[in-house]
């Protein structure tokens, strides 16, 4: 509502004034202190008239009756203050209702009387562009769906539902199998087609009731409410499975594809929108696992942590809500300057009871019910933004190092969190190098090397962690676009007294310079490993010799000072440098 203003002369015969309010608004009218019509442009009578005249009817008479309130509030308000108010009206035509802002205003006529005028705006076209960006915000683009923000508050609400009538319900996650095959062999055009069909399939196989969200590339969730029990389940999910088993038809093209889905239910399982999704999520990488074209229902036993763990895997959906997660920061320092390079990102969880929960405990939890994925995107941004910090403490350029998991890895989405975060943060590609484990890589290497080369597309590096003890083949090494080899902790543990970790590590140097990749050398403890490795032209170490992880604050002390050992916090002495996020 506007202030009040001072009251506006007309000029002094209603006829001149007639003349120029015709064109003030898409509805003009002015109206007596009682609220009739005193006058109404030609394009409000033809909108409202209905082959009626307008003159002397109750402006009221004209505005849907749930609006009259707001209207008299407008009204009383200009005549009270002089001034101009504005109000949210629908008025009524002959065949509908529109919307209209008024503008309200109080004057003085030529013969000092007090007359209101009003002059409306037509809000329809403005109303279409507000709800067409809602729907944009909400839904996926290319199937119309609800996406992860609309999938989100439908939870909530069905949650909140099942808990005042006590009824549980189910959420299944639906990946396509194998969709990746359609978009690299027939393109993306054509798969876009089929996720559309899909999309269509699913939704019309669902009840008005149910929500059908796509959250991923390949990737569905529906909420179910009412469907708990194993009957109901399994009646749903094989219509699922069954309507997406036909063959799609696009542009002379026979396509099958088949779907896994994974079930969780609601409360037996979990009881947040989070758990639920991220349970069920992990239910379906069971079911991909085990043969694909299947359901798989949520199981402790079969998909989840061992059995004393499952408390702390609830305490760890907790975590994520109350922000006790946090990244440390161990220094990579070049073995000839002591000087530090980089910082590699590692995971650390500090429970408000348990203390700091070993990487070790949580991590395999985490790649098992699909939190990783949420706990990856989060550590990646953040490290990203935290190397902008470092520099400016630093007045040099420095890189970050961040692990990526199997299951990150392996997810659809993994490149757009990628660009998500270097968008975010502007840090330039090459200043970050991304962790992955030879194991890794080689699950699936075609699409290893399809992920790898976009990566190295962004200008972000690629470091293979832990090298040495994976896979004997090295053929990977030629294949993939790989910058860093970090040779593992194991073998130089026992240097320099062990000659035949002495050899591996001389080999791993000379192949790594023959290739021209550059070598950091994890787990150095003491002066003589340092010199060891430095004499054979290893670059790059990193291990409690040269720092220990450390939080993002001491980190920037240890960049400022240049000295580590007297700035490690006591309680990190016996902390393993390998608490990191793999």
């Amino acid at each position: 509502m506007l202030s009040s203003s001072p009251t506006v002369p007309l000029p002094t015969s209603h006829h001149e004034a007639n003349i120029l309010l015709e064109e003030a608004g898409d509805v003009v009218f002015r109206l007596n202190l009682m609220g009739q019509i005193l006058f109404a442009s030609q394009r409000s009578i033809n909108l409202l008239g209905n082959g009626r005249e307008l003159e002397g009817l109750p402006f009221l008479a004209l505005v849907c009756d749930l609006d009259h309130a707001a209207l008299k509030s407008a009204l009383s308000e200009s005549i009270q203050a002089r001034g101009a108010n504005r109000a949210e009206v629908r008025l009524k035509t002959p065949d509908q209702e529109i919307c209209f802002e008024l503008r309200v205003s109080s004057y003085t006529t030529g013969n000092k009387a007090y007359e209101l005028l009003v002059v409306g705006r037509d809000m329809t076209a403005q109303h279409a562009t507000e709800e067409r960006l809602r729907h944009m915000a909400t839904h996926d683009g290319l199937t119309e769906l609800p996406n992860r923000l609309l999938l989100t508050d439908r939870l909530r609400m069905t949650i909140a539902q099942a808990r005042r009538s006590g009824q549980g319900f189910a959420v299944a996650t639906i990946g396509l199998d194998s969709f990746k095959k359609v978009n690299d062999g027939l393109g993306h055009p054509v798969g876009d087609a089929v996720l559309k069909m899909a999309a269509a399939r699913l939704r019309k196989t669902l009840r008005d009731s149910d929500t059908l969200a796509r959250v991923g590339s390949d990737e569905f969730v529906a909420v179910l409410p009412g469907t708990y029990n194993e009957a109901q389940i399994k009646l749903v999910t094989g219509r699922l499975l069954a309507t997406l088993q036909s063959p799609f038809e696009v542009e002379q093209h026979t396509i099958y594809v088949s779907a896994s889905l994974g079930v969780s239910v609601y409360p037996e399982h979990a009881e947040d929108e989070v758990r639920l999704v991220a349970l069920a999520d992990a239910a379906m990488s069971r079911a991909k696992e085990t043969g694909k074209a299947r359901c798989v229902v949520y199981s402790q036993r079969q998909s989840g942590p061992p059995e004393h763990d499952i408390s702390l895997e609830a305490a760890m959906f907790q975590a994520v809500r109350e922000g006790e997660f946090l990244l440390y920061y161990q220094p990579i320092v070049n073995s000839g300057t002591r000087e530090i390079e980089g910082f590699e990102t590692l995971m650390r969880w500090k429970h408000p009871t348990l203390g700091m929960v070993p990487p070790g405990r949580f991590i395999p939890i985490a790649e098992t019910n699909g939190l990783i994925n949420l706990l990856g995107a989060w550590a990646l941004k953040s490290a990203c933004v935290q190397l902008k910090q470092f520099q400016e403490v630093a007045k040099r350029s420095l890189y970050i190092s961040v692990n990526i998991s199997p299951r990150q890895f392996r997810n659809d989405k993994f490149l757009d969190v990628l660009d998500d975060a270097l968008a975010f943060s502007g840090l330039p590609g090459e200043q970050l190098v991304l962790e992955i484990t030879e194991g890794t890589l080689m699950i699936d290497p075609v699409h290893a090397e399809i992920i790898l080369s976009k990566m190295a597309e962004r200008k972000a590096r690629i470091a293979i962690d832990d090298f040495g003890t994976g896979y004997s083949s090295l053929s990977y090494l030629k294949r993939f676009p790989i910058s860093v080899l970090k040779i593992d902790r194991t073998f130089i543990r026992d240097l320099p007294g062990s000659e035949k970790d002495g050899a591996i590590c001389n080999a791993v140097l000379d192949l790594a310079k023959h290739l021209d990749l550059s070598v950091v050398a994890e787990g150095v403890e003491t002066e003589e490993q340092l010199q060891y490795i430095e004499k054979r032209g290893c670059q790059y170490v990193q291990g409690f010799l040269t720092g220990r992880p450390m939080a993002a604050h001491t980190a920037m002390a240890a960049l400022k000072e240049r000295t580590y050992a007297a700035l490690m916090p006591e309680h990190q002495a016996n902390e393993d440098a390998r608490q990191v996020l793999q």
